[in-house]
């Protein structure tokens, strides 16, 4: 997979309460615009969901598609793949969380492969809005 776009956002709250927003995948479609159902699939022992098969409507692009959650023990990071998709033959991201004064500084990362032809420039333009509505949208889910 290529490189991945990256955005960052500081969030108001401290990180155990931003990750508990991120760690919540069944209520994404309370609050992710585009996230129409999700339907967890697997959980690990911790508790933390694994594997998530997610219905997506992000108006020209629509899927259903499953991600392999890999969450790390420190709490601050949590990070996926694409195990299967209609449009999308290849999805990687994570999240990574750092405390700075009372804030949470949260980076996202992601790279999305679909399987209709996209010139690259015009595939880091679409990664990069989907990133700033995701951190817009969490930003205000947490402070809400």
């Amino acid at each position: 997979m290529a490189e991945q776009t990256s955005g960052s956002i500081f969030i108001d709250a401290p990180a155990h309460e931003v990750m508990a927003t991120i760690a919540d995948v069944g209520n994404y479609p309370a609050w992710v615009a585009a996230v129409q159902s999700v339907e967890v699939l697997a959980t690990g022992p911790d508790g933390h969901d694994e594997r998530v098969r997610f219905v997506m409507d992000a108006g020209m692009v629509k899927d259903t598609y499953v991600l392999q959650y890999e969450w790390a023990r420190s709490g601050l990071t949590v990070s996926w793949e694409l195990v299967e998709g209609q449009i999308q033959t290849a999805q990687s991201g994570s999240y990574v969380l750092r405390e700075v004064g009372g804030q949470t500084e949260v980076t996202y990362r992601l790279s999305v492969d679909l399987n209709i032809p996209m010139i690259g420039m015009f595939k880091r333009k679409a990664e990069k809005v989907i990133i700033n509505t995701a951190l817009g949208e969490l930003k205000k889910r947490v402070e809400g």
